[in-house]
């Protein structure tokens, strides 16, 4: 019966989504405020419709409901709890009804922390998140059905994928999920200004703040999905460039793009065509994602759909969202009226910079992503893109990006004094020295790209530590008055700080990764493997039952200088249903190096594969991303974007639609 009413409120959904789509949108063309006002109740209804949905399928893997098919492909009685709750997204049809969830939550957000919107525009905006919930319900239930079922009953699950039982991946997908989805709104916001002609101040403050939002959950989730893949896969390593992992990364980099272009428009009230662009592009990005996944065209852990009709549907969504977007801007985006004028040195010229590296490193990743499914799709040889390729084409061009981040804030807007820039950040350059001298001297012989690497990201961390210096005038004015400076100073330069100082140190742990060292042994009990100074001596193997699965745990007494330093446990576990065998690493980290312990396979003679990993500074690569999304929550709880010009504009009223000569 759960299951029935689960299935029957995506149907509602759908209707919802289909008056969502269409009345608000007359009614802010008729500027009838009745029916304007039918958006924010059908974005309620239509959240609560997919929660029920959502919560009737998860209540058919709790108490493993075998008589749905999708609960017998992805579940399993003696599953834990956790795993029985996550499998909900831990397949295609589940994952596609978390997004309907997500985007149904935005829309419902939207709906509910708008009053300080133009009625028109939040109709416009309620109208096109309808449209796209109207395609993906369409999709899930003509294609992608999670409520299926079939009798009698099976008497038990096949289980979901080993890999997918952890906690890192079971959070993973509804942190990128909030991301993909949340650039929905900003893409809804793009549509509607083309719509009314009118792109100001006001609205760059309204898309801001959803903008940021998505930005954060997108920069936790891609970070959660690369520590899952560093300590769950078993061979040391967190990005590789895999199209999965691209398709999430692709929006990030025209994501932070957005961001940084909607704050010229608000300040300078220019750049109007090239944001609305970003806009689209950035959720147009997240929907390529979701096709490349969800279509069967790439065989992944993260894939799971290889129907092709499924592929065929979202490829006609992707047409219709993306191309019709498009020519909406293609009509409409002449007509925007120009801003002001500003000097290339300047701080609009640096974020236009930041903007056309993030753009161009997007699109390499996109060509290197795209380009062999394109050539195997006509009929070419079959191609494989990697380290090499991303290496020499992305890692060149983010370069500049990170010079100019540390000058950028230090720039006047309209007119900026370059040379003025430079001698304030003296202090980077010193702390640049010293790090590239100390680096050079411990690594003498060893890769000097990575020492630039490292110098690169001494001299971003000082520069943004010499900004704020700059801000609150550190050392120039009594320490009293600095303090004070500093506490009135806007959140959103708290925020700004903290972002970029978290990308000085996440570019550290990637630079870092060139000194990796790597041991691997084939061990009987009591032999040993040294790395990095220390001995790792093989004690025993035990085999010990697990939930659902049965484990040989490896028990390794890590020493350094004839001292103990940790016991360590790595473990390989076989799941019988699955006859699959995953790695369970042992990790030591004092959060400056990892020492990385995975178990291989044993053979007849009871010798064991022992892989072991010396990491410098990988911490710090999660660490920086933490550091960013907790910049962006910072700059998010800023009540300038929530109060202000969007709130003085909306006092004003509806202005009508500007059409003058393009930017």
């Amino acid at each position: 019966m759960i299951t029935e009413l689960g299935h029957f409120a995506l149907i509602l959904a759908l209707f919802v989504a289909m008056i969502q789509s269409t009345v608000p949108m007359i009614g802010a063309a008729r500027r009838h405020v009745g029916w304007m006002a039918v958006g924010r109740s059908c974005a309620l209804i239509g959240f609560a419709l997919t929660a029920l949905a959502m919560l009737s399928l998860m209540h058919a893997y709790v108490t493993s409901d075998f008589t749905v098919i999708n609960v017998i492909e992805n579940s399993h009685t003696d599953k834990p709890l956790l795993y029985k709750i996550t499998g909900v997204w831990g397949n295609h049809e589940g994952s596609m009804l978390l997004w309907v969830f997500m985007l149904s939550l935005c829309a419902a957000a939207v709906a509910l922390f708008s009053d300080n919107l133009p009625p028109a525009l939040r109709a416009r905006v309620l109208a096109v998140q309808g449209m796209i919930a109207v395609g993906f319900l369409l999709f899930i239930l003509l294609t992608s059905n999670p409520f299926l079922r079939t009798f009698p009953a099976a008497p038990n699950g096949n289980g979901l994928n080993p890999v997918l039982q952890d906690p890192g991946l079971a959070f993973h997908p509804p942190f990128l999920y909030l991301g993909y989805v949340g650039f929905s709104v900003a893409f809804a916001f793009a549509v509607a200004a083309l719509i009314e002609g009118r792109v100001d101040a006001a609205w760059a403050r309204w898309v801001r703040p959803w903008t940021l939002a998505s930005w954060c959950a997108l920069t936790i989730g891609i970070a959660m999905g690369s520590w899952w893949a560093y300590y769950t896969l078993g061979w040391g390593g967190w990005w590789f460039w895999d199209p999965v992992e691209n398709a999430s990364f692709m929006p990030w980099l025209v994501g932070t793009a957005l961001i940084h272009s909607s704050i010229v428009v608000e300040k300078r009230d220019t750049l109007k065509s090239w944001t609305i662009l970003l806009a689209i592009i950035t959720f147009s990005l997240s929907l390529v994602g979701t096709f490349l996944v969800r279509s069967g065209v790439l065989t992944s852990v993260h894939a799971f759909a290889t129907d092709p009709e499924r592929g065929t549907f979202i490829l006609l969504l992707l047409v219709a969202a993306i191309g019709g977007s498009l020519t909406l801007y293609a009509i409409r985006a002449p007509s925007l009226k120009g801003g002001g004028l500003f000097a290339p040195i300047s701080r609009e010229g640096a974020l236009v910079l930041n903007n056309v590296l993030l753009s161009c490193g997007c699109a390499t990743v996109f060509l290197g992503t795209l380009y062999p499914l394109f050539l195997d799709a006509m009929g070419g040889p079959k191609l494989s893109v990697g380290f090499p390729f991303f290496n020499r084409t992305f890692a060149p061009m983010m370069v500049p990006m990170i010079i100019a981040v540390g000058i950028g804030p230090m720039l006047a807007w309209k007119r900026g004094d370059l040379l003025g820039a430079l001698q304030r950040l003296w202090v980077a350059y010193i702390a640049t020295a010293l790090v590239l001298l100390v680096a050079f001297y411990l690594t003498y012989g060893g890769p000097v790209l990575a020492v630039f690497g490292l110098g690169l990201a001494a001299w971003l961390g000082s520069a943004v530590l010499t900004e704020f210096a700059e801000r609150v005038r550190l050392f120039r004015v009594p320490l009293g008055d600095s303090l004070r400076r500093a506490i009135h100073l806007p959140r959103s330069a708290y925020g700004m700080s903290f972002a970029h100082f978290g990308l000085a140190v996440s570019v550290a742990g990637f630079a870092a990764s060139a000194w990796d060292k790597e041991a691997i042994e084939i061990l009987k009990p009591g032999g040993s493997i040294a790395i990095a100074g220390y001995e790792l001596t093989l004690e025993s193997v035990t085999r010990v039952p697990g939930p659902n699965f049965m484990a040989d745990d490896a028990a390794i007494r890590v020493t350094r200088d004839g001292k103990l330093v940790k016991m360590m446990h790595p473990e390989r576990r076989f799941f019988p249903l699955q006859k699959q065998t995953t790695s369970e690493t042992s990790i030591r980290t004092n959060f400056l190096t990892d020492l990385y312990v995975a178990l291989g396979e044993s053979d007849t003679q009871g010798d064991w594969t022992v892989r072991v990993y010396w990491k410098p500074l990988v911490p710090w690569i999660w660490i920086g991303c933490v550091i960013m999304a907790f910049g962006g929550v910072v700059s998010l709880s800023d009540r300038r974007w929530r109060v202000g010009a969007a709130a003085r504009s909306a006092r004003r009223g509806m202005a009508e639609p500007v059409t003058a000569a393009g930017e």
